[in-house]
């Protein structure tokens, strides 16, 4: 029987995310792609230092002890590499060195292998190659670009802390653009108008659905073992307010869907609330947001919707 990937949770991630490539593009652009070659096959046992996404793989990985060996983990994580397989061995005995579960790779030697997302089932593509991830979800893929930000890793914090902004990450930016056509008061009538009517899915709503199976087997875990503490947490940090904040209450609802926190912070930035929060990673689709976020957190940004088009 074929290893099936569809009712797990699984996100694909690049090298360029999970470990600190500095030096090796810095050699890259300046030696070449022979250069570059060399340099890797006579590091290959140098393991790389963990880069911006590796906290949030690593705790996400480690929920897997929540699986039954029937049913096999809850997580897979597969790498995406631009590498070819020679150059990117380093990568995968990087991988080994750090005690990751991560055992499935695609090396693309100079092409993003996001045409893959699809075929493996994945809910969320990280990389730090912002071109690969605009074109990611211009195909519409769930992709995120990873910035550079804050890590946030306390190795004696178990916990995995997700924050997601609202529109156009988890929801649709269909509000969105009623937000930037018209003004805050039309905004507010809008979303009071059909307050019962769930919007339509984001780039990262299949991802949350996953992640909420994982939240429930926790739920399960205690039932079995009172001393059983939840790991994991998830948040949504966005601007709206009330009265707009029902209808997003009642879309994860109808998703079927919980948050653990909601702030709802109507203009206040998001900064301040994150900052305490700290969570391991967070995902925005406003750029201004991201720029004082990824101060205080691992901060991700979707490009996604009316917020990222071109200006005119």
């Amino acid at each position: 029987m074929p290893y099936e990937l569809n009712d797990r949770l699984v996100v694909g991630v690049a090298s360029s995310a999970m470990f600190d490539l500095t030096e090796s593009d810095h050699v890259f652009r300046s030696q070449g792609e022979e250069g570059y070659r060399r340099y890797q096959e006579n590091n290959k046992d140098v393991p790389l230092d963990p880069g911006m996404a590796f906290s949030f793989v690593r705790r996400l990985l480690s929920l897997n002890d929540l699986s039954t060996d029937s049913e096999g983990p809850l997580v897979e994580v597969v790498l995406l590499s631009r590498n070819d397989p020679d150059t990117g061995l380093r990568v995968m005995k990087s991988i080994q060195h750090h005690d990751l579960g991560i055992t499935r790779a695609i090396f693309q030697q100079g092409q993003s292998p996001y045409a893959y997302i699809s075929a493996l089932s994945i809910s969320l593509f990280l990389s730090s190659n912002e071109s690969d991830v605009l074109e990611a979800i211009a195909e519409g893929f769930p992709a995120g670009y990873v910035m550079d930000s804050k890590k946030i890793d306390d190795p004696n914090d178990d916990t995995l802390r997700i924050a997601f902004d609202f529109d156009g990450v988890l929801a649709d930016d269909l509000s969105e653009t009623v937000m930037q056509e018209g003004d805050l008061e039309k905004f507010h009538t809008h979303e009071t108008a059909n307050v019962m009517q769930p919007h339509g899915g984001g780039p990262l709503k299949n991802f949350l659905v996953r992640i909420s199976k994982i939240q429930l087997a926790e739920e399960d875990r205690k039932k079995t073992d009172s001393n059983y503490k939840n790991r994991l947490r998830v948040s949504i940090v966005t601007a709206r307010n009330a009265p707009s904040h029902e209808r997003a209450i009642n879309t994860l609802k109808s998703w079927g869907v919980m948050a653990n926190d909601a702030f709802f912070l109507g203009g206040v930035e998001k900064r301040l609330v994150l900052d305490v929060l700290q969570p391991h990673i967070f995902f925005d689709d406003q750029s201004r947001h991201l720029a004082t976020a990824s101060e205080v957190a691992p901060s991700v940004h979707i490009p996604f919707g009316i917020t990222n088009e071109p200006q005119q």
